[in-house]
């Protein structure tokens, strides 16, 4: 078996399109469209820019701990991750950029107790 490569490349492509706020993304052979927010005078119909980042931080929790899962040998089963974001201009640690102002994960895991805790714990390292 072939040791994978420590580095991973991606290459993302986005464009504008003839809706003001309307973004064309591209990843691989993937298109798909994101909207930025209505508060910023855009569509706001498709999935955001936060939306999408906060669903890759999901979708990474879900797929990370189901690696870390087979790695260990960990019985599992249905795993699920809710993640929930706030952003509050007025409360934010620099000004120089906006951030998120709070981020929320929460796990269900269907294995024990126990093994669900170290599962997360390990993904939360990574």
């Amino acid at each position: 078996m072939t040791t994978p490569s420590p580095v991973r490349e991606y290459d993302i492509a986005a464009r504008s399109t003839d809706v003001f706020g309307r973004v064309l993304c591209a990843v691989r052979d993937h298109h798909y469209i994101i909207d930025g927010p209505v508060q910023n005078g855009c569509p706001g119909e498709e999935v955001t820019p936060v939306e999408a980042f906060l669903t890759a931080v999901a979708a990474c929790a879900v797929e990370l701990t189901q690696a870390i899962a087979r790695e260990r040998q960990v019985p599992l089963g249905a795993l699920s991750v809710k993640i929930h974001g706030t952003l509050d201009r007025s409360r934010q640690a620099r000004t120089d950029v906006t951030t998120l102002t709070s981020v929320g994960i929460d796990f269900t895991l269907s294995t024990d107790a126990a093994k669900a805790g170290e599962l997360v714990e390990a993904f939360k390292k990574r």
